[in-house]
């Protein structure tokens, strides 16, 4: 048996595109980024660095998808890695690697802007990844 699972938490860097295909099925693609956190081993400096992760979805999920999340959004993604090819107009072999979405789900509360003299209102936001590396440390 062989298994293809990818699971991320991030956040989506710009609004999802959608489109319906000819047959009518939704597909959506959105741009996922990571980050990993780490202290240098020599100066104990904290560094960060992000990567940027390509997500397409399709039927159902891509309708929820395009209703539900913009740029910003943190969201917890699980799918599959599917490698493309193709050539472009100069007959030059491009290639991508991207997650096929089969689940999602919304993390980080609303996006709606909060006012100074709410308190109630006010969430705290957690990185993950940092929290996991300070524990190792």
């Amino acid at each position: 048996m062989d298994l293809n699972k990818v699971s991320m938490i991030g956040n989506i860097t710009k609004d999802p595109i959608s489109k319906n295909l000819p047959s009518g099925q939704a597909v959506a693609t959105m741009t996922l980024a990571t980050n990993y956190v780490w202290r240098d081993a020599k100066t104990k400096e904290k560094k960060n660095r992000a990567e940027f992760h390509r997500v397409v979805a399709w039927g159902h999920l891509a309708e929820i998808i395009t209703a539900y999340l913009k740029k910003g959004s943190k969201v917890f993604i699980e799918g599959r890695l599917q490698n493309r090819s193709w050539e472009d107009k100069n007959k030059v072999k491009k290639y991508m690697t991207e997650i096929v979405a089969s689940d999602l789900i919304m993390l980080g509360g609303s996006q709606k802007k909060e006012s100074k003299g709410d308190e109630n209102a006010k969430e705290e936001e957690i990185d993950i990844e940092e929290i996991q590396i300070e524990e190792d440390n």
